[in-house]
Order: structure tokens, then sequence, then C-alpha cells
């Protein structure tokens, strides 16, 4: 039987109405220390987006979102944020904010593949 490892994740939603506190699911965020993994998926549905809120200017968010994939990845081209280590950022990445872009709570769980375990929640909870 294959080792489980401790992984975190958060659910990664728009928001276009804070105050409202409606939002769509559009990506998962995953870490694993023991298997040196962090990594996110992102879909934007523009034409769902445009359902729910008509307002939000499509191209900004996918901005945004383009740099939360960065600082995910790390590196040089991501900024200060990106600098740091991979816990670091997804500590960062999943801090509490009122923002149209925001994370669920983290979530713990195990698992012997985090990156077949972000494919997994990413399909459960956002296709």
């Amino acid at each position: 039987m294959q080792e489980k490892d401790l992984f975190e994740y958060a659910v990664i939603r728009v928001v276009p109405r804070v105050e409202r506190e409606e939002f769509m699911n559009v990506g998962v965020v995953v870490y694993c220390a023991k298997q040196k993994f962090l990594d996110v998926l992102i879909k934007l549905d523009q034409e769902k987006l445009a359902v729910f809120c008509k307002e939000l200017d499509p191209s900004v968010l996918e901005e945004n979102l383009n740099a939360f994939k960065r600082i995910c990845a790390g590196g040089k081209h991501s900024g200060p944020i990106g600098q740091l280590d991979a816990p670091s950022r997804f500590r960062w990445l999943t801090a509490t904010r009122s923002t149209v872009i925001q994370t669920s709570r983290a979530h713990a769980g195990l698992s012997s593949d985090a990156k077949e375990t972000l494919f997994k929640l990413y399909t459960e909870m956002v296709l």
C-alpha cells in the first residue's frame, strides 16, 4: 500500500459583489509539503460569469487569476511574494481577504499523489 501524505487545499472563488457573499468556483490550489508540491488549476467560464455578473470585466479577472498562477509557481517572474518558499506562498494565496478573488478556508486531507488529487478536486469543485 502506498503511503499517504498530508495535503491542504483551497477552492478559488470569484466574488463579484463581496457584500452579497455570492461566489463562483473557478479553481483549486493544493499544497503537499512531503511531496514538495504546490500547484493550481483555474478555469474561468466566461459564459457563466456573464450570467452571474455582467459588470465584471473578464480580461481584468483573467489577469488577476494569472497573477495567482504565477505566485503559485514561484520564481523571478512572480514578484516578491513568488520569491517566498512554497508553504509561505500557499498561506499568502489562501489568506482571508475581501476582494473579487477569494479562496475558501484551507482544508486538509491525505493523498499518495498530490497532482492526481488536484485534478480530482478541480473536477469535483469547479467543472
